[in-house]
């Protein structure tokens, strides 16, 4: 379920729609009615990230590569998805919250 996850996070951010992809990312469909519930990174910070300028340029393509428990940690809160993007040689490591479901930059 959280690669499936990440996998409509990405698809979105190659559609260009990057409010969907923040919907996405706070698992908040209706964030834009509560902006100050995201005040710790808000819509304008995640486009820095996520948008064209963003460290990886507009998303053209990704695959998946996997998700696994971060290492020595089995009771884990969460899961790291690891994505190649635009073929970048550095992956992306997003993290999924098992039980909010909210992406997150992964700390492994």
């Amino acid at each position: 379920p959280e690669e499936h996850r990440v996998g409509g996070f990405f698809e979105a951010l190659q559609a260009k729609n990057y409010e969907q992809a923040y919907a996405i990312w706070m698992n908040d469909p209706e964030w834009k009615q509560h902006t100050q519930q995201h005040a710790r990174y808000p819509f304008s910070a995640f486009y820095q990230d996520w948008g064209p300028a963003g460290e990886y340029g507009p998303i053209q393509s990704y695959h998946i590569e996997g998700a696994a428990l971060p290492p020595g940690r089995g009771g884990s809160s969460g899961v790291v998805v690891v994505v190649t993007v635009n073929q970048h040689p550095e992956k992306a490591h997003i993290w999924v919250e098992k039980t909010s479901k909210t992406l997150s930059f992964s700390p492994y």
